[in-house]
């Protein structure tokens, strides 16, 4: 079978070959450029207003979860002061009950002694008093029958049997009380 023959397009009419030079002529490409601006601004502005509707819409769940939350917070935060409150009392009986046990259980070769009193010190081997209250520079100690002044941070040397050595030692004092330290080195006393 044998193709049709189509007519011939008149002479005067552009065909295909010319169409695309008359799409881009310079008079046609500032309509196409202010075209696409026009498409360009009608999306963005059509993007923030359909943004602003869906925003819009508030879901009353989110809503109650945002208070549930800041009320858990309030809550949180509440009872994170009240154990603060506790652990602070708590530290401050433990640093009492730590003063106590330190004023019954000096540490080992420190001792405390008041005004008008006398302990057996530097394991057994020296008796010592504080005679008076002590001065603004100076305490008076009766060490094994023998006064003697001394300063803060001042030690001295006592020989209570010939056997044995021991150092007494000052550490502080103040109108209340003396701060002592002894030590001796010889046989244990009895």
């Amino acid at each position: 079978m044998k193709m049709p023959d189509f007519p011939e397009p008149p002479a005067d009419r552009d065909g295909p070959a010319n169409s695309r030079s008359t799409l881009f002529r310079a008079d046609n490409r500032l309509i196409m450029a202010l075209a696409f601006v026009i498409m360009c601004l009608g999306i963005f502005i059509g993007g923030h207003l359909y943004g602003r509707y869906l925003a819009s819409f508030s879901s009353p769940g989110l809503d109650d979860t945002i208070v549930e939350l800041r009320a858990q917070a309030q809550k949180e935060t509440r009872n994170t002061d009240s154990l603060s409150a506790a652990r602070t009392a708590l530290e401050a009986k433990l640093n009492g009950a730590q003063a106590a046990l330190d004023s019954i259980m000096p540490s080992a070769n420190t001792y405390t002694i008041y005004p008008n009193q006398a302990r057996i010190v530097g394991d057994g081997h020296l008796m010592v008093g504080m005679i008076g209250t002590p001065g603004n520079d100076a305490i008076i100690l009766n060490i094994n029958g023998k006064q003697q002044s001394l300063a803060a941070g001042q030690t001295i040397n006592v020989t209570p049997d010939p056997a044995t050595q021991c150092q007494l030692s000052v550490q502080s004092f103040d109108a209340f009380k003396a701060t002592l330290g002894a030590a001796c080195s010889g046989p244990e006393a009895k």
